[in-house]
């Protein structure tokens, strides 16, 4: 897709127009579908995406588990590759498209160039790091010292409350995965819930039980 001065006025982020004219001419705007691979755990990265449409997925694997990082939304960047390609390293993570995604595609040679002759690009640099720093620290945090119970609990409160229902869509394999835990595990917790009549399971999907999501809301696990 051709990349335009309105794409870039909709990212709102870099104010120089120079900066503007040369992320015209060097960079360009591309569209990911649901599930596709944006940047590959091991491979060099030649390239860095900013989302301005949808969101990435960031995350690490080890044997048959996934370890969620975090996400990229629009306006965001990948720390990872970032970091990567500061370096020219192979990258440590892979990032996956959650759904279709539109993002403007960089090449790594730009990056270090544009953070010393620009500062919009710069403060978006170090804001990058900063923030998915302090993501990094609470998920390390959240991990090392709450129980899985209460993070499963979290989570499909943080869930539900984005949903026109009380349905949360997700399967027991994709929940551990976003918990950086086994299939077993979540699987075990929700059966436990379940009979705590605090959800009900289906395929696919799980039902937050309104009695149970008021006091929950109102009395903090």
């Amino acid at each position: 897709m051709t990349l335009t001065n309105d794409i870039l006025s909709s990212v709102n982020l870099f104010n120089e127009p120079k900066l503007r004219e040369e992320i015209m001419a060097n960079c360009e705007l591309k569209t990911f579908d649901k599930d596709e691979v944006i940047v590959r755990e091991g491979q060099f990265v030649k390239v860095v995406p900013i989302v301005v449409t949808g969101v990435i997925r960031v995350f690490q694997t080890k044997e048959d588990r996934e370890i969620l990082l975090y996400y990229v939304k629009p306006k965001q960047t990948c720390m990872m590759s970032l970091s990567a390609s500061f370096f020219n390293d192979k990258s440590p993570s892979q990032a996956v498209a959650v759904e279709k995604t539109e993002a403007l595609i960089v090449p790594t040679r730009y990056i270090a160039q544009w953070q010393k002759e620009y500062s919009s690009w710069n403060d978006f640099v170090i804001r990058t790091f900063r923030n998915r720093y302090d993501e990094l620290l609470n998920t390390f945090k959240s991990v090392a010292f709450d129980h899985v119970d209460k993070r499963v609990l979290r989570y499909l409160e943080s869930k539900v409350l984005k949903q026109p229902d009380n349905m949360i869509r997700i399967s027991h394999q994709e929940l551990a995965n976003e918990l950086g835990t086994t299939r077993v595990v979540i699987s075990r917790i929700l059966k436990q819930f379940e009979l705590d009549k605090k959800v009900k399971l289906y395929r696919g999907s799980i039902e937050i039980l309104s009695t149970f999501l008021l006091m929950y809301l109102l009395i903090p696990f």
